[in-house]
Parts: C-alpha cells; structure tokens; sequence
C-alpha cells in the first residue's frame, strides 16, 4: 500500500436485505439517497415559499400544496430522464443491443445530465399546465437541487464506482476491484482520486450554501432567473472542473484517446461530463446576465 495513501472504507452499496419467500428486498445507498435529497429539497422548498420577503411583489411561484403536486412529476423526470440520458450518453450500443436491460435500473446507470433534462421537461409542463412565473420557479428548483447532488456523489463513493484518476496525493484512496487497480504503468497497489467527493463538496455543498446565503439572506430570489442561472454556471464550471481529475470513460478512450474525449483537438479536448456542461454553462450566464440587466432596470426606474 502506498504510504500516502487512504484506504477504502469497509462498506458495501447495500444498507440491508431482507427475504421475504423467493424475493429478496435490498436498500441501496443510492436509493437512498435518491429519497433522502428528493425529501430535503422538498423541505427547501416549502420553507422558502412560505418567506414571502425573498420573492418579487407578485409573491412565490408555487403554494406548498402545489409542491407536492410538482414533486410527483420531478420524481418521473428524475428516474426516466437519468437513465434515458445514461442509455444515450454512455452506453448506447450496449443498450441498442439489450433494449430490455434499460428497465433495470436497480441494476445503477443513471446520469445528471439526463435527469436535469427530464426534470427540466417535467418541471416546464406542470408550470405551463398552471400558468406559473416559469424563472421563479426554476430559482426553487435551483435551490433544492444540491442536497441531492451532494448524496448521489456520496453514494458513488460508497458504491465504488466512477472514481478519479491515478493519484499519489495524500487523500487518494485505494479502490477495491481489479477495474480500479489496473492503472497503466503502476506495478504497485493504485490509489485514485476520490472524484465523487470532489463533486459533492463543489456541487452540492459549496454551491448549495451558496444558491441558500444568496437567496435567504441577499435577496436574489426577486430577480427572476439570478438563482437558477447561478446554479446552472457553477453546477457547470464544478463538473467540468473535476472531470480533470476523474477516470476516462472506457467507452471513449482508445489508444489514440486515452484520456476519453468526446470531441478532440489534438492533444486537447473535451469529456463527455465536460461537453453536456457547455450548455448550461452558456444558459447560466445567459441567466446571470438577463437578471443583472433587469436588476439595473429595476433600480433606474
């Protein structure tokens, strides 16, 4: 082992498993997380419509009675959006070759980029269904969404998947698994970075604490879209940034493309994770931009 090195915990992806006759009932931490971020969003949710204070004149987007109503749909957009986006993004040929295994989600494969999408989707025909102020209610959405980006990313870490590159820095972890210990040109024990907790300390607490502070205590939820513009930049910027430092998706690298770029300029090129960023990166600051133009409106007038 290393010296520097950390090892990885002794801990399965499994909470518990129950028989119950020929069935077997398995708690995963993913699935857990999944409830537990979907359940503290909610809660943000309902206590930052309640705050009449934070919102424009024309008062909060949505009553908590109708965010229970929308949770529904966002749950839809999140599991049927996630793995659709996996499926196209990721392992198409797989999938087009074994269209019933796209059913099995338990079996894990879901992707942020996709369920952003779906929920996006979701979120957009419950709002125009209810003739709502569509910016103010991407800013709640906005809000409530890095709970769950902080657990999913530590349930990655937990379920041993979509670790970072090989690392000697003193926090790199010794993955288990003949997968995460083929690392070419190591001939001893491999430790990796831990990408998934980079992600979860850059998009979900980081930009969690700070979509909150700007929205609580700055007043930016009564400028339409300042919220979810932020989001979307910094949820950008923090993917792009640690797709540096996580491991190459197998299907893109080759020995021409060890590194797994998706689009390649010379030695120079761009990840999947960092390509489906590029748009919101570019919807973010166009948000940003929008808000402060009316913002600037809105104190001459």
């Amino acid at each position: 082992m290393p010296l520097s090195a950390l090892p990885f915990p002794n801990i399965g992806p499994d909470i518990f498993s129950v028989e119950i006759g020929t069935f077997t009932l398995t708690l995963r931490w993913y699935a857990l997380a999944y409830i537990i971020g979907l359940l503290v969003g909610w809660r943000i949710c309902v206590a930052t419509v309640k705050r009449a204070a934070l919102w424009p004149a024309s008062g909060a987007p949505l009553t908590p009675r109708q965010i229970e109503d929308l949770l529904t749909w966002i749950i839809i957009g999140v599991i049927v959006g996630g793995r659709l986006g996996f499926v196209m993004f990721y392992q198409r040929g797989f999938y087009l070759a074994n269209p019933l295994e796209i059913l099995k989600v338990w079996q894990g494969g879901m992707s942020f980029h996709g369920g952003f999408a779906g929920v996006t989707i979701a979120a957009l025909v419950y709002g125009i269904r209810q003739r709502m102020p569509l910016l103010s209610m991407a800013d709640l959405l906005a809000l409530a969404t890095p709970p769950g980006l902080f657990l999913g990313r530590i349930a990655n870490f937990i379920n041993n998947e979509l670790w970072g590159r090989p690392s000697d820095m003193p926090w790199a972890v010794i993955f288990p698994g003949d997968a995460a210990q083929s690392c070419p040109g190591i001939t001893d024990i491999c430790a990796r970075h831990p990408s998934q907790l980079y992600e979860a300390l850059l998009e979900g607490l980081l930009l969690g604490f700070a979509l909150l502070f700007l929205a609580w205590r700055r007043g930016w939820l009564r400028t339409p879209g300042a919220i979810c513009g932020l989001f979307l930049a910094g949820y950008g910027f923090a993917r792009s940034f640690v797709e540096l430092f996580r491991q190459p998706d197998a299907q893109f690298a080759d020995v021409n493309n060890p590194i797994g770029y998706v689009v390649q300029f010379g030695d120079w090129g761009l990840t999947m994770g960092q390509f489906l960023s590029l748009p919101m990166l570019a919807a973010g600051f166009g948000l940003l931009w929008l808000a402060q133009k009316r913002s600037a409106i809105g104190s001459a007038s």
